[in-house]
């Protein structure tokens, strides 16, 4: 298995976000991404690459101009206007959105037209992170595309949440949305499956009225679960993309034996619409102890999940999401990993 893995993410160094109004350590840290690769290289798992670069025109296939041209600057203006030792770069402010209009430059104006929460701040090596993050998940699409039966994208920051014009939740490009849109213009019918605990909001969104790639996701019950607005069972696609779209929230305390149904009515639906590539959006924050997080699955678990994805017999390409209990986090994403792999 190839594994593709930017030092740029090294870059990116949140060390708080607003959370409710409170200043709190952040979560979303560098180790998450090196743990996984020191973990992925112990099992011998396979090699792991540089990202090849592919410029702006892929970003610009899912996200808004708007957004690619305000990400690249905003910690800078975010500089000009507040100094070295402020806050982190977050919103405090958001449009009202039927009647808003965008008519100040000023960077709280911005934060507030294109970052949906206080969570996702912008640090000095954002950009250069989700940029590489994005290269990463387009390398993986590439190999898998040219012959590999799998590939792992390390992408950090991670993308589900990041919609075509806003960024959050962590999230700042929606690294398999880009991958997705990119193997579709090679004439791919590719199928998204996402297993974060947390709704894919963003990449929900992106595909809703298009017939092109189904969506599926299992997550957390939004009514008591971030992203709180969507991801609800009835929430299944518009105009073309009509039941190309299948929620699957689960409540409070999910184990394995009702995530394991999920996860068998997931792949059912996702190979009825007859894809030719698989993207799995790879959240481990289902696990039992994750901080952020009200599941139960436990570290055998995850070999199971690799190895019923593995079953669907599909080109799979995994894109690495959330996942927040630090200690063990290479652990149960290896274990995905080497599930898929074993015979």
């Amino acid at each position: 298995m190839k594994t593709f893995y930017s030092p740029s993410h090294l870059g990116h160094v949140p060390k708080t976000m607003i959370d409710a109004g409170r200043i709190l350590p952040a979560l979303e840290v560098p180790a998450r991404a090196e743990l996984v690769r020191s973990e992925i290289s112990r099992r011998n798992l396979g090699e792991s690459l540089v990202p090849d670069e592919f410029g702006l025109g892929p970003l610009l296939r899912v996200h808004s101009s708007d957004l690619i041209e305000f990400l690249p600057g905003a910690h800078e203006l975010w500089l000009q206007r507040f100094g070295e030792n402020s806050e982190p770069a977050a919103p405090w402010t958001w449009p009202e959105h039927r009647r808003s209009r965008l008519g100040s430059r000023d960077i709280n104006a911005l934060l507030g037209a294109f970052c949906a929460d206080t969570l996702t701040p912008i640090t000095p090596g954002a950009w250069g992170a989700a940029q590489s993050a994005a290269n990463s998940a387009l390398s993986a699409a590439e190999a898998v595309r040219s012959g590999e039966r799998v590939a792992f994208a390390l992408t950090r920051p991670p993308g589900h949440h990041a919609s075509r014009n806003l960024y959050g939740g962590y999230c700042y490009l929606n690294n398999v949305a880009i991958a997705a849109c990119f193997l579709l213009d090679k004439g791919h019918r590719p199928a998204i499956l996402d297993v974060d605990y947390h709704h894919g909001n963003g990449t929900q969104w992106i595909f809703y009225d298009s017939a092109e790639v189904f969506f599926c996701s299992i997550h957390a019950d939004p009514a008591f679960e971030y992203p709180y607005f969507s991801g609800y069972a009835d929430e299944r696609g518009e105009a073309a993309g009509l039941d190309c779209t299948l929620n699957l929230p689960l409540p409070h305390g999910t184990g394995w034996d009702r995530y394991e149904a999920a996860l068998a009515i997931a792949a059912k639906a996702v190979l009825a619409h007859r894809p030719d590539v698989l993207l799995v959006s790879l959240g481990l924050d289902t696990f039992e102890a994750d901080p952020e997080a009200f599941f139960r699955l436990i570290a055998e678990d995850y070999y199971r999940m690799g190895s019923k994805l593995a079953k669907m017999r599909l080109p799979t390409i995994f894109c690495f999401e959330g996942g927040y209990n630090v200690e063990r986090l290479g652990e149960i994403t290896a274990n995905v990993l080497e599930g898929f792999l074993s015979p």
